[in-house]
């Protein structure tokens, strides 16, 4: 028999592929150059920059009011949380007291925003995954959510609705009724989503034991929200780093534990954002109970000038920490505004996980991390 047939003697090349940028794993404008041998990624690099729409340049020339609907189209999928945290930055430097009905509402809005995230999140990982089924009830679920939000703001998906001083419109009291009723039997769905997908045989073996970040990968990497909670690190900001009114609350951060294969693997993050929505609900409980009348906005001068300075300010987005360093020369619009994203740092991670994987569990690591990237491209 010949000797050329030996597996010694075969030699094969790496096959280069793109995933994306216009791919449905991708979650958006994603470009992942991929270098397989058979259906094991060797390398994979992404290449960023194609929703790139030079937000931060524009913040230059706009006035401290006008930056808000650019903050909604970075991670348009947690407008609210994106716009109370740069609201926050300049009420600080301002000194603005905000009423308290209104940091409430605030409060209320920013914990619906983190539930949409998740439902969206779990209905299009499913979808990854191959399960279809569990993407109509989350959206079911996301309705009730965005409904309100038009019903408050105008808008389904970008709000300019917190604004500095407070929020551009009250919530009246039918609509906390309904979301006080909503989270009764939302509570109750994310049990059987869990069951139907998180306990589901396959989606174990698709998710336990693949794309493990183990904690110090997620420190070198500098991961933030459930990707590092996800590695068994208890922190997030509204408990470690209260804004707002969110030292009033009791909550529990939720931490990755390998319930079902590694610490940090694919299964145990998206065990974290399941769990989450169940500390969100615990969150919005607390504030239809503590909510009172009051005026919801506070005194800010119609032409904004915010003093020569500079801060770094970051909140606890569904997605992981937003940290925005706004620089001021005492003028009406901003020196800088620089954003750092949780999306871009996550992204970052994927050559180091990818390398060994198969291809479809690389897709199911994209799918883990959750990303949205008009965050990262900003």
């Amino acid at each position: 028999m010949s000797t050329i047939f030996k597996q010694e003697n075969l030699k094969t090349d790496l096959l280069t592929i793109n995933m994306g940028p216009q791919h449905p794993a991708t979650h958006g404008v994603l470009r992942v150059e991929i270098k397989t041998d058979s259906e094991i990624v060797a390398e994979a690099t992404p290449y960023l920059g194609y929703l790139h729409r030079c937000m931060e340049k524009h913040c230059e020339h706009l006035d401290y009011r006008g930056v808000i609907p650019f903050t909604d189209r970075m991670d348009y999928l947690a407008a609210m949380n994106a716009e109370m945290g740069y609201v926050l930055t300049v009420e600080k430097m301002l000194g603005t007291e905000v009423p308290e009905r209104a940091q409430y509402i605030r409060t209320i809005v920013a914990e619906l925003q983190r539930l949409a995230s998740h439902l969206m999140f779990f209905g299009v990982y499913a979808i990854d995954l191959g399960a279809f089924s569990p993407f109509l009830y989350a959206f079911q679920d996301r309705e009730f959510i965005l409904r309100i939000f038009e019903e408050i703001s105008g808008a389904r998906l970008l709000y300019n609705y917190v604004w500095l001083g407070g929020v551009w419109n009250d919530i009246s009291d039918s609509q906390l009724k309904r979301i006080e009723g909503y989270l009764d039997e939302l509570e109750e769905n994310i049990k059987k989503y869990h069951t139907l997908v998180g306990e589901n045989k396959i989606f174990i073996g698709r998710t336990a034991n693949v794309g493990v970040v183990s904690k110090e990968m997620a420190y070198d990497y500098g991961a933030t929200g459930p990707v590092l909670r996800g590695s068994g690190v208890d922190w997030d900001l509204r408990k470690k780093r209260p804004y707002g009114i969110y030292d009033k609350f009791d909550f529990d951060v939720i931490t990755g534990e390998g319930l079902k294969g590694q610490l940090g693997d694919c299964w145990d993050r998206y065990y974290v954002r399941m769990l989450e929505m169940h500390e969100s609900i615990k969150i919005l409980r607390q504030c239809l109970d503590g909510i009172e009348e009051g005026p919801i906005m506070g005194k800010v001068s119609k032409i904004v000038k915010v003093p020569k300075g500079e801060i770094y300010l970051r909140t606890e987005c569904p997605r992981g920490e937003l940290g925005y360093h706004l620089i001021s020369d005492g003028g009406k619009t901003p020196y800088r505004v620089k954003v750092k994203s949780s999306c871009f740092t996550h992204v970052s991670m994927l050559p180091e996980l990818a390398p060994g994987q198969m291809i479809a569990d690389f897709v199911a690591t994209i799918g883990s991390i959750d990303i949205v990237l008009g965050e990262v491209d900003r």
